[in-house]
């Protein structure tokens, strides 16, 4: 028998528990770098901090001005109650140095041009199907090449809240309270590429609220610990609308911390931006799986035991499927 095979089929059989748990992982699952949100949550009892440090150049062709813009943007994210709950408070504080150069004027804003917190669920994950994703033992090349099933996504939905404070230069004269809801999706298209939508209704009680969707695109390299993602995000209000592009690396360097840096650009030119990132996440991992008594198990939940399953195959069989591998 070739070792190589069994070894493959050994390493598809321990991965296997691991895709299905799908939940909580046991490397660091972030949101960075980007704005696109996962679907999953980060797991029961994980307390996860996410941080990035922020240049934007700003030029607004209406207002003939120009801007320099730090900050720091930010989200802490905690995994309550149960392994589909998240908590999560997001945030962006920015200093924007205006000026305008036809007036000889310059200015400078400092408050926070997001803030909000909100609660995420995960209401459906096609991984939790036992039988859909069994992994073909015969077959590496159709366990790692795209499936039309792979489309379907983990679907989680999110609402929240957004709060101004001390008279916001960024939203003059909004209510200092406001609500979001959003949609989150996520598939896993093959082992390296994965798949992030999101579209949200945000800034709702106020008089421009606005639509915004993401469309993320992951890709892993050969050594895992990198990783490269492609986004395209809309936004559209009767205040302000435009199309972001980002693109950026991250590198995991252990299983709770990972680093990443991305840039991107605005196609508006009211105002035009160009803006560059450089972030990091960490986890506090206090997860301990739970342990569900065999008296407690649904029965069949793992598929149904077949007739004659504790028989051995026929030579005929087994010579059979010897043909079908095409490792």
């Amino acid at each position: 028998m070739d070792l190589s095979i069994l070894k493959k089929s050994l390493f598809v059989l321990i991965l296997f528990p691991a895709l299905l748990s799908a939940q909580y992982t046991d490397v660091i699952n972030s949101n960075r770098p980007g704005r696109a949100v996962s679907a999953y949550a980060v797991g029961k009892n994980v307390a996860q901090v996410e941080v990035g440090l922020l240049y934007e150049q700003q030029d607004n062709a209406d207002l003939n001005s120009d801007s320099n813009i730090f900050g720091t943007d930010f989200a802490l994210r905690y995994g309550l109650l149960f392994e589909q709950l998240e908590i999560n408070l997001e945030g962006s504080f920015i200093k924007q140095n205006i000026s305008y150069p036809d007036y000889n004027i310059e200015g400078k804003l400092t408050n926070f041009s997001r803030n909000r917190l909100g609660l995420k669920y995960l209401v459906y994950d096609p991984y939790k199907n036992p039988e859909r994703n069994k992994p073909n033992l015969y077959s590496w090349r159709a366990n790692n090449v795209f499936q039309w099933k792979n489309l379907i996504p983990a679907v989680s939905v999110y609402a929240g809240a957004n709060f101004l404070f001390n008279d916001n230069p960024f939203y003059p004269g909004e209510p200092s309270l406001s609500y979001r809801g959003a949609i989150n999706t996520q598939s896993r298209l093959s082992p390296r590429f994965v798949l992030i939508s999101n579209i949200a209704y945000d800034r709702i009680g106020t008089d421009f609220p606005e639509w915004r969707a993401a469309l993320s695109l992951s890709h892993a390299f050969r050594d895992p610990r990198w990783s490269v993602f492609f986004e395209g995000q809309g936004i559209s209000s009767d205040r302000y609308s435009d199309v972001i592009l980002r693109t950026g690396v991250a590198r995991l360097i252990s299983s709770n911390f990972q680093a990443d840096i991305h840039m991107g650009s605005g196609f508006n030119n009211s105002p035009s931006k160009v803006f560059v990132v450089l972030g990091f996440s960490y986890r506090l991992d206090f997860h301990k799986d739970q342990l569900i008594p065999i008296d407690d198990q649904k029965a069949g939940q793992n598929g149904a035991i077949k007739k004659n399953a504790n028989k051995k195959n026929s030579k005929k069989k087994k010579d059979k499927n010897k043909d079908d591998i095409d490792f």
